[in-house]
């Protein structure tokens, strides 16, 4: 296994999260080399000790871990395809964004390239580069993970997912999912409040106590949706639907944006129409899990 301050690591692509990644590996002792398409960006990190590698091909030589980190997919595969980039051999941890057929296309052109790949997602902004708050998976093979982990673990908390290299592109999404919709709701609800005088501030500190109870709930909700079976312990979807009434009533008398709770009205009335209105609200899954209705 890799030490933590001996493996030569490799940085291409310098953007914002680029730099701090490669910032905290020479924070860490790493002997760390660099490259961008626009040279200057590397200025601050060679001044800090990296080294500028002259070339693409030169910078995948340079180090025994190479971490990618560009603007999309097609930027790597376009990059790394270049001439005078030899794959063979290298290990690669691409932490650039994208969906998760991308990811394991990606895979599999790495290895017939005859590369050890590994996808990765960094759930986290560059300042929080380097403590436990930068939260990074990645997926593909475990063995590849755990040679590089005490290299990786240098970036913040780490986490292997599974093999499927598509894996961690796919906790990334939905977890953007989950971030748009908490901060959708705590608009909406602000904007309500505001009609009454509430600045966002005030109202803030209600809103997440009620965003942390409702997390409290994912376990015992994840296990009914897992096993197939919501009997209602708590709430029944049609009393929910009907609450959901009062706050599209609400929304609209008040001037505000009804949309979103309109949203989620539909989905627990086509739920109720099926049969499921006397069950708990997580029996949504069944709608949330197919496309969209014209």
């Amino acid at each position: 296994m890799d030490s933590r301050s001996d493996t030569h690591v490799t940085v291409i692509g310098l953007g914002l999260m680029g730099r701090a990644l490669a910032g905290a590996f020479l924070k860490a002792g790493h002997p760390t080399t660099v490259w961008n398409r626009t040279a200057a960006k590397a200025d601050q990190l060679v001044a800090e000790g990296a080294h500028l590698a002259p070339s693409v091909g030169d910078a995948v030589k340079a180090g025994s871990l190479t971490i990618v980190c560009l603007t999309d997919y097609r930027a790597v595969r376009e990059l790394l395809d270049a001439d005078g980039v030899d794959l063979d051999g290298a290990a690669l941890v691409n932490l650039t964004s994208g969906d998760s057929a991308e990811a394991r296309q990606a895979a599999g052109w790495a290895a017939r390239r005859g590369a050890r790949y590994l996808d990765g997602a960094i759930m986290a902004v560059p300042p929080v580069i380097g403590t436990a708050e930068a939260v990074i998976l990645h997926s593909g093979p475990r063995q590849d993970f755990e040679a590089h982990r005490s290299v990786l673990e240098v970036l913040g908390t780490v986490t292997h997912l599974g093999a499927d290299p598509g894996l961690a592109s796919l906790y990334d999404v939905a977890g953007l999912a989950m971030m748009w919709s908490v901060l959708n709701a705590w608009l909406q609800g602000t904007a309500l409040v505001r009609t009454a005088g509430v600045d966002a501030a005030t109202y803030a500190p209600f809103a997440r106590t009620i965003a942390e109870g409702v997390a409290g709930w994912l376990p015992g909700y994840a296990d009914q949706v897992d096993g197939g079976s919501f009997p209602a312990e708590v709430s029944a979807l049609e009393t929910d639907a009907a609450a959901m009434t009062h706050l599209i009533k609400e929304s609209e008398a008040a001037g505000v944006n009804a949309e979103l709770p309109k949203l989620f009205k539909a989905m627990a009335d086509r739920a109720i129409a099926a049969g499921h209105g006397a069950e708990q609200y997580p029996v949504l899954i069944e709608e949330f899990g197919r496309p969209a209705r014209d």
